[in-house]
């Protein structure tokens, strides 16, 4: 057992695969800088810190959702009240849960007979009782004002720190003497705390709100995890510090449109959307194709040339590219919607449907960009579905 995993870490750690040609992993053994500098290259061990920093971040969730974020949705008006509760009745209540949530129309016609009722009137009990055990517009306030707090702070931090980084203004400065490279200590924070904050969506998937897309997005946090992992372990920190920012920089303004919508502040949910939607193509169809790609395709080649996990690392990126075409493709095409029709619809991914036929009535009537049953998103990645909100890239 001992020889066979030596011979898979060995088979793993392949330093043919992870580095430039020439260099091996004793080259990154030793200190960058001066004995006592405290400088030193990232170590795969590195990422384990993440863990436990993403439980914290966790655990501050939990206390800003409940003693900041909830009394600012009390200010503004948002009552902690669910949807249209079901009148209590044992048969229907089995069919629910025992048979289906969605009954057939031949299942209708033999409730109706059974319990003389309207097939209508079946159809909305329903409505009611798959909705009353969805969250309520208070429990999506708390947790839209929670990602609008991270991700506005980590964007500001990143654009702080690349600031007065050289590859912010050279990208170039990105490959110079790579992969040999120092880790300062506000690199690292930033790389790992962005890190923990995917995994601590991870964690905080299975309680928050659930959505259609749950394995979607689960699958995209992952893979978002495993590729910041791969390019701290791989030192491409620095061109992965400005695809951090580049994210970041939209993310937020969803999030402040959703609060706004919430909040039933329909002009400046419509007008957040926009401005969102408007530095969402800018970053993601100009920027990061013209600026990041450019640099990781070009430029590295030109200054290290190309090896194994460098093909991979480019491979994703690009992948990315794809992602950011279809979801401003969605984006421009809801926009499209809000702007001839005055209206879009809910979210997609939300189970919450409309508690009368009136209520069905009153969602076609004219209303801004976000319907006041939409449910918000994940990070930056998974922003519009099928035309639709769903949840950050």
């Amino acid at each position: 057992m001992a020889a066979a995993a030596a011979a898979l870490r060995a088979w793993f750690w392949n330093e043919r695969f992870w580095l430039p040609h020439n260099v091996t992993w004793a080259d990154l053994a030793g200190e960058p800088g001066p004995p006592g500098s405290g400088l030193q290259y990232p170590r795969a061990g590195h990422v384990l810190s993440a863990f436990p920093l993403a439980l914290g971040i966790f655990a501050v969730r939990l206390l800003f959702e409940r003693f900041i974020a909830k009394p600012c949705a009390i200010n503004l008006g948002i009552q902690d009240s669910g949807p249209h509760r079901a009148q209590p009745n044992a048969i229907l209540e089995k069919v629910f849960t025992s048979i289906t949530k969605s009954p057939d129309g031949k299942r209708l016609e033999g409730l109706s007979k059974q319990l003389d009722w309207d097939v209508r009137k079946i159809q909305r009990w329903f409505r009611h009782r798959r909705n009353q055990d969805k969250p309520t517009t208070l429990t999506k306030f708390c947790e839209s004002m929670w990602r609008f707090t991270f991700y506005l702070s980590i964007f500001f931090y990143g654009i702080r720190f690349l600031w007065t980084a050289p590859w912010f203004w050279d990208t170039r400065q990105c490959w110079y003497n790579y992969p040999f490279q120092p880790l300062t200590s506000r690199l690292y924070y930033y790389y790992i705390l962005e890190l923990a904050f995917y995994w601590s969506l991870m964690f905080s998937q299975f309680t928050d709100i659930k959505r259609k897309d749950f394995l979607i997005m689960f699958v995209h946090h992952l893979a978002t995890i495993g590729l910041i992992t791969f390019s701290y372990m791989n030192n491409m920190v620095r061109v992965g510090t400005l695809v951090l920012c580049l994210h970041d920089a939209s993310d937020f303004l969803l999030e402040a449109a959703k609060l706004a919508n919430y909040a039933k502040y329909q002009r400046l949910c419509d007008a957040f959307f926009m401005l969102f939607g408007v530095v969402f193509i800018v970053t993601r169809l100009g920027i990061y194709p013209f600026w990041i790609l450019n640099t990781t395709l070009f430029e590295s080649w030109e200054l290290i040339g190309p090896y194994p996990s460098w093909w991979l690392f480019n491979g994703l990126l690009i992948t990315l590219q794809f992602l950011h075409i279809i979801w401003s493709y969605l984006i421009i095409r809801t926009a499209y919607k809000a702007l001839v029709r005055g209206k879009v619809s809910k979210d997609d991914r939300s189970d919450v449907e409309s508690s009368s036929e009136e209520e069905d009535v009153t969602s076609n009537s004219t209303k801004g960009v976000f319907s006041t049953s939409s449910n918000g998103s994940n990070r930056v990645n998974g922003h519009v579905a099928s035309g639709q909100w769903t949840e950050e890239e």
